[in-house]
């Protein structure tokens, strides 16, 4: 018995299917065929029911399954044990990110920690901060770039890396910008237009929540992303924009900058599981993001 053949078994189990299992592990699915029917020799057991549409394991398999993952798991294990030992970090690092996290220099982190761990494979993946907060919990990603709420999700822990204060901007010929206004009440917005982020960024959320406790509900018109496209839609008019300061002051064509009462602020933070990481590689990357980021809050 190989480890490659217990390897092919819970291949094939996972995917029902031996062309999927032997995609998932880049050889010929007659190679993977011949090396289950050998295992299967070696026991004297059928381990998988091949009759049906797709590949079961038989009552004997689903035995064997177990001692395979197991087995797999603990050579894995010991592989990790000898890296760190060593000093060569192995394994995989999910991250997640909201759409917009312009106070963040995402890539050139994960760059960073690529230089230091080579080895260590890592995977971005985008989403909500809802989202982004379940899939924490739920242990499929490691690490995640957020915008939270006030209190901080259940099973989250949070280090928080941006709060900037969001403004109103508006075009050079809008009535506020004309009667020379520097700050409005936030109920004055609900009766106009308004540009801002898309639920995804988080930040949107923040807004909504604000216009709610205002007595409103805000008349989105326009919803993007990248905040260069609402600073832009907003020099031409097509409404009021709500966007961090830093973006609107240095906008190129000019917008006429109004703050709010009450204060909006856009907050920006790094979360992973309260219960902590599972991996020595996710840990690594923790550290690593934990101690660049904590300059920026």
């Amino acid at each position: 018995m190989e480890l490659r053949q217990l390897e092919y078994l819970v291949a094939v189990v996972e995917e029902a299917s031996f062309t999927k299992a032997a995609a998932r592990l880049h050889v010929t699915q007659p190679g993977v065929s011949s090396q289950i029917r050998q295992l299967e020799r070696e026991l004297g057991q059928r381990l998988l029911d091949r009759s049906g549409r797709t590949v079961r394991p038989t009552e004997v398999g689903a035995t064997v399954l177990e001692y395979a993952r197991s087995a797999l798991a603990s050579v894995a294990g010991a592989q990790l044990a000898v890296d760190e030992y060593t000093g060569l970090l192995r394994g995989r690092v999910a991250v997640g990110t909201v759409t917009m996290a312009s106070a963040l220099d995402l890539p050139g982190l994960l760059a960073s920690f690529h230089r230091r761990h080579p080895a260590v494979d890592i995977s971005l993946w985008e989403a909500s901060s809802d989202e982004l907060a379940a899939a924490l919990t739920a242990g499929r990603i490691d690490a995640a770039v957020l915008a939270p709420a006030q209190a901080s999700p259940p099973g989250v822990e949070l280090q928080i890396i941006a709060d900037e204060p969001l403004v109103a901007a508006v075009s050079r010929d809008d009535p506020l910008a004309l009667a020379g206004r520097d700050r409005l009440a936030l109920t004055e917005l609900a009766d106009r237009t308004l540009i801002t982020f898309t639920h995804a960024t988080g930040t949107r959320g923040d807004i909504d929540a604000a216009c709610a406790a205002a007595g409103f509900r805000p008349r989105i018109a326009f919803a993007a992303s990248d905040p260069r496209v609402l600073a832009r839609l907003a020099a031409h008019g097509m409404g009021v924009a709500i966007l961090p300061e830093p973006i609107v002051r240095d906008h190129p064509e000019g917008l006429h900058v109004l703050s709010t009462r009450p204060a909006l602020r856009g907050r920006l933070a790094l979360g992973w599981r309260a219960a902590g990481a599972e991996s020595p590689a996710a840990r690594a990357f923790l550290a690593h993001a934990r101690r660049t980021l904590k300059h920026l809050a």
